[in-house]
């Protein structure tokens, strides 16, 4: 891992032993299942109306367009928490601005909206009149379903052990990293960051720019937490660390409190690695010669994204999968957790599984 030049076969450390299985991700649409879980009290009345939609075969920012387009708006009038895979069933909350505007015949949208000319129909389950907008982020938490085909190992001892690794995370949690999604195909959204950090005047589309510097801290996170899990520290306490509450965002400084240890191992607190940029580093000690060790071999992330003025941040290093479970379905094996805004379903199946092979 170089100053510029991304190793492309890098791989990051992983916490639990390999099983040896593999299996295929995704094989069909019905095979990965997200339902969006966010916590808000609807007023029942106001210029924004919210949309609990069911989707498959399309993209949320296409089908955000087409929610604009029926409701004869402009498309910033239409908000969604969170990009959803094409390559999924999802349901997700969008909110559309109606200011005037009766609640629109969300039947006749559905049987409008055709994808990619197929009979694929995306269906309302929820709607409800409200008087705020929703808010990127403001998800709470996603649930996955998720069917694994073509498993290189069926006998009984190998699925056990699979259930068995299985109620370990349940109790233990994954490394917290981001996906390999975040850095686009064969990393190349890494490169666009060098481009963005090393060429004074290049200039991009906002949400291209905004991809990309979170691009180049979420690869330093990924890094900080490697390192933490190499020395067996992703889930204790290293001086000078900084903690966050689990299912808050909140963080607090290590104080040198002994209750501080029984907290994180009964899964109520977390350390964080950082999400870099401009700003108060926070750690201290240990967790700062570990972070800045990391931090210092990327160069030109580091001094960009402080140039960029992207505020610096934390991010719990440990994710605690909820209702995890598992069972078999012949010869394959099907898992179903909630896991808060921002982490990576498939960080939580790269610690059960050895390899997934999804569709090209």
């Amino acid at each position: 891992m170089g100053n510029m030049i991304i190793d492309k076969d890098y791989s990051f450390a992983r916490v639990y032993q390999s099983l040896d299985v593999s299996a295929k991700l995704k094989t069909q649409v019905e095979d990965f299942i997200v339902e969006e879980h966010i916590p808000v009290e609807f007023s029942g009345e106001g210029e924004h109306c919210w949309l609990y939609i069911k989707k498959q075969g399309c993209n949320t920012d296409w089908l955000a367009q087409q929610l604009a387009t029926y409701c004869g708006v402009k498309k910033m009038a239409v908000a969604y928490a969170g990009l959803k895979d094409r390559h999924a069933v999802t349901s997700q909350w969008f909110s559309v601005q109606l200011p005037g505007k009766p609640t629109p015949d969300w039947d006749r949208f559905e049987s409008d909206t055709t994808i990619d000319g197929s009979s694929e129909r995306v269906q309302v389950l929820q709607c409800f009149r409200h008087n705020r907008k929703l808010q990127r982020g403001a998800l709470k938490s996603n649930h996955f379903k998720i069917t694994l085909r073509e498993l290189s190992d069926t006998g009984d001892e190998k699925i056990e052990l699979l259930h068995r690794r299985c109620k370990l995370i349940a109790q233990e949690g994954v490394p917290n990293y981001f996906g390999a999604q975040r850095f686009g195909r064969n990393y190349n959204n890494l490169d666009q960051a060098v481009k963005l950090f090393s060429r004074p005047g290049y200039r991009l589309p906002k949400h291209k720019r905004s991809i990309y510097l979170s691009t180049a801290r979420s690869w330093l996170f990924n890094c900080i937490l490697s390192e933490r899990i190499n020395r067996h520290v992703w889930n204790k306490r290293l001086p000078g660390d900084v903690f966050m509450l689990e299912g808050k965002s909140a963080c607090f400084r290590d104080d040198g409190d002994d209750a501080l240890d029984e907290r994180l191992s009964h899964g109520e607190i977390h350390p964080t690695a950082a999400l870099w940029g401009d700003g108060e580093v926070m750690v201290a000690a240990d967790a700062l010669a570990l972070e800045s060790q990391i931090i210092d071999r990327f160069p030109v992330y580091r001094d960009g994204l402080i140039s960029a003025r992207l505020q610096a941040q934390r991010r719990a290093c440990r994710v605690l999968p909820g209702q995890l479970e598992s069972c078999r379905q012949d010869d394959d094996f099907f898992v179903s957790f909630s896991l808060p805004s921002g982490s990576y379903a498939t960080m939580v199946l790269a610690e059960i599984f050895s390899e997934l092979v999804e569709p090209a």
